[in-house]
């Protein structure tokens, strides 16, 4: 365990996601770079040095389609710099990551001191998987630390085949991979119930295999957003020109009857917010969810639906939330997922254990002022749904191997 092994003289190769925002050369957002900082400083605070490596972007993919850009466009040379400000120490930096250049750094690291490689996606043979580049890399360090949940869904060369080079007590989760693990682990395997999930978003199909894991386990399932109107009409119900995948209107029903054999209480929203077309200056209306007028859309839930699920989440002991109520970016239809945001806080502040996790969702958070307020936010949106929908992340089952 990360938090138990002393790193003293020892070089630890971190996977860590540094995959963040940057305009021209400029970190716009250094939320996953902050979240890599406890596991970097417990390796330094030890004696130990450390060896980072991250991937960015999709370099060799996006070159293809856009030929003007060059893998210089994708370099991770201003995180290097970035994390050395919020380090308050140099961090050095291989233009390669299985270079000679790369393994002279390496071998060359004293204790407290910081290298970074440059972006794992340079080379094909990451995505892939390939065992000769995993073992490559793995030469960088005399322990592997895996600290990126956000891509722990992925088999890649340096999130899962890497795991094979090193020894049982010399491979293991960082703190930020740690505490993702354990939170998701808590909320699907050892819930208290009641056990709400909070399902948004646009589609029925992007959730449908998460809802069907979790009806085995939770026992309210509220759903929300677009993906609701699914519902409304499958049951018969008029939604005017709201979202709607019509080649799932069955599937909708099934899992309707699915729910009501396991004892799960399914909540649709009973009210709409309504707009007159898909924009910020949309003229609003209101109506119950399964009387939309035609020429109307329903982009966030109503006041009534609020006051029924904020009931809902007030009684619950776990709550997991992934995806929002409605179009919370414009300001007329954030009110839903704003009051269920709040909702959560109170709950949680009442001692239930709360998980947001999915990139709508940790955004809502983010811009409600919440996230202290909740028990955990995931940094790993694609890896948390797979989680939930039950799949073995190759990232975690390689270090448990």
């Amino acid at each position: 365990m990360f938090s138990n092994h002393n790193f003293n003289g020892q070089r630890a190769l971190i996977r860590v996601d540094f995959n963040v925002p940057i305009k021209n050369g400029t970190i716009t957002d250094d939320t996953r770079i902050r979240a890599a900082l406890p596991t970097i400083k417990k390796v330094l605070a030890d004696g130990g040095s450390v060896v980072l490596m991250s991937h960015w972007g999709r370099p060799l993919k996006d070159i293809e389609k856009k030929p003007h850009l060059t893998l210089a466009d994708f370099t991770l040379k201003p995180v290097a710099a970035h994390l050395a400000s919020l380090l308050g120490t140099e961090v050095q930096f291989s233009d390669d990551c299985i270079s000679e250049d790369a393994a002279t750094k390496a071998a060359a690291l004293q204790p407290g001191q910081v290298l970074l490689l440059e972006n794992l996606r340079y080379y094909k043979q990451e995505e892939k998987g390939d065992k000769d580049f995993a073992g490559k890399l793995a030469q960088l360090g005399d322990v592997y630390v895996n600290d990126a949940f956000g891509t722990a869904h992925r088999a890649h060369a340096s999130t899962a085949v890497i795991a094979d080079s090193f020894a049982a007590g010399n491979k293991m989760f960082g703190l930020l991979m740690e505490g993702e693990v354990k939170a998701a682990e808590q909320v699907l395997n050892n819930s208290q119930k009641p056990f709400t999930a909070i399902i948004g978003g646009a589609k029925v199909s992007d959730k449908i295999l998460i809802i069907e894991n979790l009806l085995e386990k939770a026992t309210d399932i509220i759903i929300g957003g677009g993906m609701a109107y699914t519902f409304f009409k499958a049951m018969g119900g008029h939604i005017g020109n709201s979202l709607c995948e019509e080649d799932r209107l069955d599937m909708a029903l099934d899992l309707l009857e699915k729910a009501k054999a396991k004892g799960v209480c399914i909540h649709l929203p009973s009210d709409s917010i309504l707009a007159d077309k898909f924009a910020a200056d949309a003229a609003t209306s209101s109506a119950l969810s399964n009387e939309v007028p035609a020429g109307w859309m329903g982009l966030d839930i109503g006041n009534i639906a609020v006051g029924q699920f904020s009931n809902v989440i007030a009684q619950s002991k776990t709550i997991l939330w992934n995806g929002p109520m409605g179009v919370f970016e414009m300001d007329k239809f954030q009110h839903g997922t704003k009051a269920i945001a709040e909702a959560v806080a109170a709950a949680t502040a009442n001692g239930a254990f709360s998980l947001v996790g999915g990139g709508d969702s940790v955004a809502a958070v983010n811009k409600f002022h919440l996230v202290d307020k909740v028990s955990y936010v995931s940094t790993g949106g694609g890896a948390m749904l797979e989680f939930f929908e039950g799949k073995v992340l190759p990232g975690i089952a390689a270090i448990k191997a």
